[in-house]
């Protein structure tokens, strides 16, 4: 049987961090402009399954599952340490063992936590940033998060835990793909039913709440990412849903204070805009890094 070496077709595979397998999604030419894609929650690399194929013929994409998403290993909670922080961590030796040195990404909910602590160590390596519905700043919240702010933070237990939980159940996590759609026709129902398969693994719920209570730290973070962006200023692209469930669409204008050059698109959808905007935005990419990056890297 003959063996593709088409570039442009997503190939699927594992590596080994720290004794884990780290499951990825890759495609492109090594030799073309690198994009890290950053998943946020409830999903994993699955939710770029198209952006990734619409992307490679211009770019070497790349998108990891975090540890204890998708297909990555899940490992018992009660030995191992979900938090941000080690998410991050993970992910950076992942590029490092896959090449990536110098890199854009895609930044999408859990993605900005994640990717803002790896330029934050290394702020020398990005080359320009696609933000998409993932918070940065106090007035990016919906009211959503009023049971994360208002209870759990301030108290880890089990009566603030319960109704959070809610946010993990197959129902919730439909919701999430489908509020502010522009057309929900298009949101395929492999999205949730993936996620929600994922969801039913052992210790998968616990590392979810784990992580939602870890949350607190990343805007404790804000002024620290904020300051990283005024004084570096990477050459930015935002798209944000302004339906999120999550996420304000003042959330997303905050950007701007502190990247004025940034370019802004308001879509007409919801936290996963990907789903009903896919063209827009990989068309939009690949013709801001073009016009505003390839050829002007320092």
């Amino acid at each position: 049987m003959k063996t593709t070496t088409d570039p442009n077709l997503i190939k699927h595979d594992y590596a080994e961090i720290d004794g884990l397998n780290i499951f990825y999604r890759e495609a492109g030419t090594p030799g073309s402009p690198k994009l890290v894609l950053l998943h946020g929650f409830p999903s994993s690399s699955h939710q770029y399954r198209n952006l990734i194929a619409a992307l490679a013929p211009k770019f070497h994409v790349i998108s990891p599952d975090y540890p204890g998403f998708g297909l990555s290993d899940h490992p018992d909670p009660t030995g191992y340490d979900y938090t941000f922080d080690g998410i991050a961590n993970v992910v950076t030796k992942f590029l490092i063992k896959k090449g990536f040195d110098h890199f854009g990404i895609y930044a999408q909910d859990y993605g900005g936590p994640v990717g803002f602590r790896i330029v934050g160590a290394a702020p020398e390596k990005l080359e320009w940033m696609t933000v998409q519905n993932s918070n940065a700043y106090e007035i990016g919240f919906t009211a959503a998060w009023d049971g994360f702010r208002g209870a759990l933070w301030k108290d880890r237990s089990e009566a603030n835990e319960k109704p959070l939980a809610a946010f993990l159940e197959k129902d919730a996590i439909k919701m999430i793909y489908l509020h502010g759609a522009s057309d929900p026709a298009l949101i395929s129902p492999d999205n949730w039913e993936s996620d929600n398969m994922f969801m039913q693994l052992p210790f998968a719920k616990r590392v979810n709440l784990d992580l939602f209570y870890d949350y607190r730290k990343n805007v404790e973070l804000y002024a620290k990412w904020q300051e990283l962006m005024r004084t570096h200023q990477p050459k930015t692209i935002i798209f944000w849903g302004q339906a999120d469930i999550f996420f304000t669409p003042e959330g997303g204008e905050a950007f701007l204070k502190d990247l004025p050059d940034a370019e802004m698109h308001r879509l007409q959808g919801g936290h996963f805009a990907v789903e009903d905007h896919l063209t827009y935005i990989s068309e939009n990419m690949i013709r801001f890094y073009e016009e505003n990056v390839s050829g002007k890297k320092k």
